[in-house]
């Protein structure tokens, strides 16, 4: 019986795409399984509704994914098992390829991912925000063909709501990615045959403090661990608390890894260890 994974949906988002992605390259027996939002998604891995979640963490371009973030830091049941940097492509696309443009529907990240495009060759186009690039389609697809909707989204979510090409590869930057988080549920095997490539850890320090932060970059300095990311989140314990997010590069020395783990443990409120994975480049075409 094949596993279920997680997704945010609805059919056709980039994260639809990117799992499609995962599941083709490691030849999985998985099925996708669409969710509202990635909190509901995460959840549904700690309930066992399904094996795990493939949910976004980062882009490029608009920073955190705060949900993913929040919800790995408090959950006591949930690991990260593999990363993907996804490739974003967006298009600009409607009922017609012809004719004035006088709404454009999309997610707000990828508003902002295509804002120079937009006031470029959109310039009077009212534009309005959806719950995601999918719904986008779905509102755009609708529309009568002299209205001058269009929309922002995947090439398969236009093309599943009939919609055609306008403008493809829209987006301001061509670095433009997102990283996506294979998220399973603790004890859940890793991924056969691949290095590991990131260790991700979380913890909580003393803001009140002074030099709390220092120390505990000094612990990864002096034993020459090089960290590849930081970021930092509120507590929600108080104003002024702070969760800090370090991802360390796993490809140098393993014990002086880990005896800056356990010496950061000693400086933090709480610390825990949320994956130690794999991580690769899609090839997104």
């Amino acid at each position: 019986m094949g596993q279920k994974m997680g997704v945010l949906g609805p059919v056709g988002t980039h994260s639809e795409a990117a799992a499609l992605y995962l599941v083709e390259w490691q030849r999985l027996d998985c099925a996708i399984v669409c969710f509202s939002d990635i909190g509901e998604c995460l959840h549904a891995v700690e309930t066992g509704a399904v094996d795990a979640a493939f949910v976004p963490v980062e882009n490029s371009l608009e920073g955190a994914i705060a949900v993913t973030l929040d919800t790995l830091a408090r959950s006591d049941i949930l690991s990260v098992r593999r990363e993907v940097i996804w490739p974003v492509h967006n298009y600009l696309m409607g009922r017609r390829t012809d004719g004035d443009i006088r709404a454009v529907y999309s997610h707000a990240q990828p508003i902002a991912q295509c804002r120079d495009f937009l006031l470029r060759h959109c310039p009077h186009a009212e534009i309005i925000q959806t719950a995601s690039t999918a719904r986008a389609a779905e509102i755009v697809g609708t529309a009568s063909l002299d209205a001058g909707w269009a929309a922002i989204c995947t090439r398969r979510a236009g093309e599943l709501n009939g919609l055609v090409e306008i403008a493809g590869r829209i987006e301001d930057r061509g670095s433009n990615c997102t990283r996506f988080f294979e998220v399973v549920r603790d004890g859940t095997a890793a991924p056969p045959a691949e290095e590991n490539d990131t260790v991700l850890l979380v913890c909580q320090i003393d803001g009140a403090r002074a030099g709390a932060l220092y120390d505990v970059l000094g612990e990864f300095a002096r034993r020459c661990v090089n960290l590849t990311r930081i970021e930092s989140r509120p507590a929600r314990t108080e104003l002024g608390a702070y969760m800090f997010f370090f991802d360390l590069d796993a490809h140098g020395d393993a014990d002086a890894v880990r005896d800056s783990i356990n010496a950061v443990a000693e400086k933090s409120v709480w610390l825990k260890v949320l994956g130690v994975f794999p991580v690769h480049t899609a090839h997104n075409e």
